[in-house]
């Protein structure tokens, strides 16, 4: 049987209420699990609109090192999509959302970079429609 995809992706926050408030509220995404978890918080997972991908928001201490912030580079190591990158980008500038890299046509499609309050940096790609055959 093979692999059809990525089940959750974790993002290390060091303010878990913060993140999900973000992720939440500003973004979109649905909170479907928060109860205590260990001594390192809380588990926080949250689910995009269209159910197809779960974000778990996981304490990360001050001293755990991060991606380098470098210049139209992200810090997640994923892309998220949208089905209008300029549209989510007009939505969620008017939320406060920073982005560092507004979006811009590049030779593989659409794409556009956000911060979350976090300091980490996503990407943010136009899902194209493909036709098949």
């Amino acid at each position: 049987m093979p692999i059809r995809g990525v089940s959750k992706v974790v993002i290390g926050v060091r303010d878990q209420e913060r993140a999900r408030r973000f992720w939440a509220e500003t973004v979109g995404f649905e909170v479907t699990t928060d109860m205590p978890y260990g001594d390192a918080g809380r588990w926080i997972e949250l689910t995009s609109a269209d159910g197809h991908t779960v974000l778990v928001l996981s304490a990360d201490p001050d001293d755990q090192p991060r991606f380098p912030v470098r210049d139209g580079v992200p810090t997640a190591n994923f892309f998220l999509y949208t089905d209008d990158v300029v549209a989510t980008h007009a939505e969620l500038s008017a939320e406060g959302v920073k982005f560092p890299s507004p979006p811009t046509r590049q030779p593989w499609g659409w794409w556009a970079m956000f911060e979350d309050p976090e300091g980490n940096r996503f990407a943010l790609q136009q899902r194209e429609q493909h036709q098949p055959g």
